[in-house]
């Protein structure tokens, strides 16, 4: 809102109606400056085009409603509230098919409105955009209550997405982006200089069209009304009203909206499917895009690296690998370690098992591939034949954009590749197998030329009819199962010499977004069906225990509006099941009979596809990147619920700490330690860990303590880094609670920090976890191993049991100097609140404290000499920054340290 900035309205669903879109939920409000939201109503609406707010009355709102993109409906139109979005009124209805796009209110009479209108729906197989007489530019003079179709000049045929920009240095003039047929010669840019009386056309240029139904956006300067853009693949710019463009530069292609500042034409905000950019100096330059966590990733799948790395295809951008942890750390934070992996924006991107320097992967349905240590990609498509353009029924293979690739579970030189057939290589893919009938339904009547009936677009994302999902049993080799995206299920038992239909009794035509065999069981196996493209939003999820012979429908617990889009059964505990929705995650303990949902801090946003990887949950979402659930043991244990207790722990590697940085946040290094306590308690809880040896290492507490965030300290002159922060507290509520040990010891006393988290990294062995509470002790043995590219760089565990016990020694020695330190304080401190009498009776006492206090610590200012404490410090630095054993230098500084600590402790003594 102009008028009170705090005030914020949004409108979900994308207006770019591309088949995997992301489907709106209504209208959200905030009224304090988007730190939290409400939904105001219009859930029904579907996809909304725009939203405008009254200059002066931030309470009248106007929204264009495009619709449902899969089904008619009668949400349509153009709404208005007048209270702020506690009502609505749907103000201009069309029809179940016409929606409103865009709206504009005229820049000094916010009675008179401007909207457009658009006849869109989507099918699996091709996007209708337009009709005849079935769309146009609606004026309002009187607040939105009545609205005239405004006409002179503009198409009178074949319309379909209108886009409209008004500027306010000249209010009267309108600018309409109008798709329309091209042999008719009536698309492009109209303009009217007198409030939409009659337009003129002033620019058929091909560009500003191209793909309406995704693009079609036009902007105008507010400060200049002859300086317009034009967003879609490419972005233009005009100076003399629309006559003529000049293309400009922009981070990424594919652009879909601008804003830019009514008061500095020089700022602006340009947004594209690469993500959001700044501009200060009217486009010349623009800011970068890699700190926004908003890719959408289409799959996921994972290598076997350490750390491991996880894969996926990144919407309009590139497949694309990252750590799960960072393998070092760089200066450029979490973005430097992107990688594309062959392929393209589609993915999906799948290491080889044994080997992750190879990387088959795919772009709209062109098989290749990757070899990270030559960064290059061998192209071994099937059939290679170019599909773009082509009515899928004329292809001899149909390969959807998003084609799916599969290693078998039993040997890694079996790669499986699908079209309407499954295709099988044993050589990386210099050679091809078709080892399947075609396993779609292909019916007649879906096998089109996409776009109609204006623009046509036919680049593989509507083949109807193709394997969309694959995956062989880990349990039995050659039991394979398949999706089509256009519904039949299909499953062979020996490696496709012969194939059974085993689709369930459900309805037709919805795309089979994952197939799951049970890794428990051959003859299990789960498929999740998506049949929103048709209109039908319950969620599909079948299970079958005799290979598809019977199906079972397991969604309870999940809302009937949630579509799923992908299952999977957990590999380590049979039954525990997860599914990711439209609208997040969801889990079942007992085999799908029931499902709850499991969202803790995941934004809600499509999750398009879950592994579990070292028992942790690993996700890819539509718009919020990848997403890691470390650690699933506490689930594995779900009968932990009937009585308090402290959980198995899972064994951990011992590792270093890493930073995230851009968007991205990885998870600390330490050992997760899970209690579960039945009811609250009041008692002090007590947790300790102790070494193989029975000593106590690390104690927490439920006891009130000064909790502060971990921190990281920098010293520009050293170039070192410290960690700094105190002890998590035991909570004692009924539950389950989470506590992780840095695997650290104590760190060294601090007055300011006297239950410090930061000591010496322990050495990898047995360690054990004792929680004590009144009667109540639990103990829980577990194991910290050691980081497994140590052994490659020569390091074993004797030198870290080196290193730990020369810490250790250096962690005491800045104790007890920290603590003289501070005795020499307090007698200072003590001797200045003497009477003056007194005071100079000790004045010798207090000048030898105050020299001896100088040998502790460092003076005030800039490159000051470093005393005692902070040499300790910095040798504390050296010795604790890598896995290493210590060197010569190390233990001789110690005792030159030591030595000099002594003297000056026994100098206190003779002052005292």
């Amino acid at each position: 809102s102009q008028s009170n900035p705090k005030i914020v309205y949004v409108g979900t669903g994308s207006d770019g109606i591309r088949s995997n879109i992301i489907a709106g939920r209504g209208v959200y409000k905030s009224e304090d400056s988007s730190e939290t939201w409400k939904n105001i109503g219009l859930e029904k609406t579907g996809q909304i085009g725009a939203v405008e707010i009254h200059p002066n009355n931030p309470d009248i709102v106007f929204v264009a409603a495009i619709g449902q993109a899969f089904k008619p409906n009668p949400e349509r139109g153009i709404y208005r509230t007048l209270d702020g979005g506690k009502n609505w009124q749907q103000v201009y209805f069309n029809s179940d098919t016409i929606g409103a796009v865009d709206l504009e209110f005229h820049p000094t009479n916010p009675d008179i409105i401007y909207a457009s209108l658009w006849r869109v729906e989507r099918k699996p197989w091709t996007i209708i955009s337009g009709g005849f007489q079935a769309g146009g530019i609606l004026k309002s003079t009187d607040g939105g209550t009545t609205w005239t179709k405004l006409g002179n000049g503009l198409p009178n045929g074949l319309i379909g997405k209108i886009d409209l920009a008004i500027s306010a240095a000249d209010p009267d003039r309108l600018y309409a982006l109008v798709e329309a047929p091209e042999d008719s010669k009536e698309g492009g840019l109209y303009r009217s200089n007198n409030q939409g009386e009659s337009f003129e056309l002033v620019s058929n240029k091909k560009d500003l069209l191209d793909r309406p139904f995704y693009y079609c956006n036009i902007e105008a300067d507010p400060n200049n009304a002859d300086i317009i853009y034009s967003l879609a693949t490419r972005y233009y710019k005009s100076t003399d009203a629309g006559e003529t463009w000049k293309k400009q530069s922009v981070p990424h292609g594919d652009n879909h909206d601008l804003w830019i500042n009514p008061n500095n034409s020089d700022i602006q905000i340009q947004c594209n499917d690469g993500g959001a950019n700044v501009s200060l100096n009217g486009g010349k330059s623009w800011s970068s895009q890699t700190n926004q966590a908003t890719a959408e990733i289409y799959q996921v799948e994972i290598d076997d690296q350490f750390p491991y790395w996880l894969y996926g295809g990144q919407q309009d951008n590139s497949t694309i690998a990252v750590p799960s942890n960072p393998p070092y750390s760089p200066q450029g934070g979490a973005t430097s370690f992107w990688m594309a992996v062959g392929g393209c924006e589609t993915g999906p991107a799948v290491p080889k098992p044994r080997n992750h320097n190879i990387v088959y992967s795919n772009c709209k349905g062109r098989f290749g591939t990757y070899n990270k240590l030559t960064g290059q990609e061998q192209q071994f498509y099937v059939g290679a034949a170019n599909m773009y353009g082509h009515n899928p029924k004329e292809l001899k293979y149909r390969f959807q954009r998003v084609s799916p690739i599969h290693v078998s579970p039993h040997n890694p030189d079996v790669v499986y590749h699908c079209s309407q057939f499954v295709h099988k290589t044993t050589d990386d893919g210099k050679t091809w197998e078709t080892i399947s009938p075609d396993l779609t339904a292909f019916e007649a009547d879906k096998q089109v030329i996409s776009g109609s009936p204006i623009t046509r677009d036919v680049t593989g994302e509507e083949f109807y009819s193709t394997i969309y999902s694959i995956r062989e049993s880990s349990v039995q080799e050659g039991v394979i199962w398949v999706g089509a995206n256009d519904g039949p299920v299909h499953v062979t038992k020996d490696g496709g010499a012969s194939w059974t239909d085993v689709t369930p009794n459900m309805p037709k035509g919805g795309r089979v977004d994952a197939v799951e065999p049970s890794p428990h069981n051959a003859q299990k196996a789960y498929i999740s069906i998506l049949r929103y493209q048709l209109g039908d939003w319950q969620p599909y999820i079948y299970k079958t225990e005799n290979l598809g012979e019977s199906w079972t429908l397991i969604t309870k617990g999940i809302p009937d509006d949630y579509p799923v889009r992908v299952v999977r059964e957990d590999p380590d505990l049979p039954g525990l099941l997860y599914a990711g929705t439209e609208y997040g995650m969801f889990i079942s303990a007992d085999d799908g009979d029931s499902w709850q949902a499991f969202q803790m801090n995941l934004p809600i946003t499509p999750i398009t596809d879950i592994k579990i990887h070292q028992k942790d949950l690993v996700l890819s979402t539509m718009g919020r990147g990848f997403w890691i659930l470390d650690n699933l043991t506490p689930l594995h244990q779900l009968n932990f619920n009937t009585e308090s207790s402290l959980l198995k722990i899972r064994e951990t590697y011992r590792r270093p700490a890493t930073r995230g940085g851009s968007g991205v946040t990885y998870s600390k290094p330490g050992v997760e330690l899970f209690y579960y306590l039945s009811d609250s308690i009041e008692v002090d809880m007590i947790l300790e860990i102790m070494a193989s040896n029975g000593e106590v290492i690390r104690t927490f507490k439920s006891t009130s303590q000064t909790q502060q965030l971990e921190e990281i300290k920098n010293d520009m002159a050293t170039v070192f880094s410290s960690l700094s922060g105190a002890a998590p507290i035991l909570k004692k509520s009924a539950g389950l609670h989470k506590l992780k040990w840095n695997l650290r010891h104590n760190g060294a006393w601090d007055k300011k920090e006297p239950d410090s988290n930061f000591g010496p990294l322990v050495v990898p062995g047995i360690y054990k976890a004792r929680l004590k509470y009144g009667n109540a002790t639990i103990e829980q043995d577990f194991s910290v191993l050691i980081d497994l590219r140590l052994k490659q760089a020569g390091i074993c565990v004797d030198d870290l049991i080196a290193q730990e016990k020369l810490a250790l020694e250096i962690r005491d020695l800045q104790s007890e100097a920290r603590q003289i330190a501070d005795q020499i304080k307090t007698h200072l401190v003590e001797f200045e609140a003497l009477s003056d009498k007194k005071k100079k009776k000790r004045a010798e006492k207090i000048k030898r404290l105050k020299v001896l206090e100088d040998g502790f610590e460092t003076q005030e200012g800039r490159y000051q000499k470093p005393m005692l404490l902070d040499q300790i410090s910095y040798l504390s630095s050296m010795i604790n920054r890598a896995d290493q054993h210590p060197g010569q230098d190390a233990y001789a500084r110690y005792e030159e340290l030591k030595n000099e600590f002594e003297k000056l402790k026994t100098e206190l003594e003779d002052i005292l």
